[in-house]
């Protein structure tokens, strides 16, 4: 089952030879330490730079400025997000309505768990247009994905169109904000609430399997 998103191409030159794409690694790697230390409002270019190792120049080469950093960290770890959702998913021996909202939320806080930098670049630090694009483009395409596998696997009718989908989604993404604004290790009965909620909603377009569930 795809679960991917397609977000916006932030890297300016992409690089070909293996010294280059170190190099890009290491400005990622870089801005994951940094983020989760300062936050995204107090880094810049410079100190990006310096914690990679590499000249201001050389950042430049592959990022037009910061955001563009964040956001290819943001994609980087999103890429891990897809992968557990769809592995999650994947796993689930009898699939309706309320474990597939169960399933992909509580995949996405494994992956919180695991890259803080992502919950400061993500949930916390999309002020700017770049970010906040990204954010909505990948919200979409996941969206699109999840609504054609629920429909796929029968659990749930033509009524649950792409736009309550993408509204759906966008609601999750709120819960997501709210639950990790104050901790980075974010607040379990919010999160549990936001679960609740999103499967009393998303039930309304379940088909009477998808309220049962179908066994894999």
């Amino acid at each position: 089952m795809p679960v991917a998103g397609t977000p916006p191409a932030v890297i300016r030159r992409v690089p070909q030879q293996e010294r280059s794409r170190r190099r890009v690694e290491d400005i990622l790697d870089a801005a994951e330490r940094l983020v989760v230390e300062r936050g995204v409002d107090a880094l810049t270019t410079r100190d990006l730079a310096a914690g990679a190792g590499v000249p201001v120049a050389s950042l430049y080469q592959y990022f037009a400025d910061k955001d563009d950093v964040l956001v290819a960290l943001a994609q980087r770890d999103m890429g891990e997000m897809d992968t557990q959702v769809a592995a999650d998913l994947q796993a689930l021996d009898v699939v309706s309505v309320a474990s597939m909202v169960r399933t992909t939320m509580l995949a996405f806080v494994k992956v919180y768990g695991r890259r803080p930098a992502f919950v400061e670049v993500y949930l916390r630090g999309r002020a700017s247009a770049t970010l906040h694009q990204f954010g909505r483009a990948h919200l979409e395409q996941l969206a699109h994905d999840l609504r054609g596998y629920a429909l796929d696997i029968g659990i749930a009718s033509d009524d649950l169109t792409l736009r309550i989908a993408e509204l759906a989604l966008e609601i999750g993404d709120r819960i997501f904000q709210l639950a990790y604004e104050e901790r980075l290790a974010g607040d379990e009965a919010l999160v549990e609430e936001g679960i609740v909620m999103m499967t009393a909603y998303l039930e309304r377009y379940a088909t009477p399997a998808g309220l049962a569930g179908v066994r894999r």
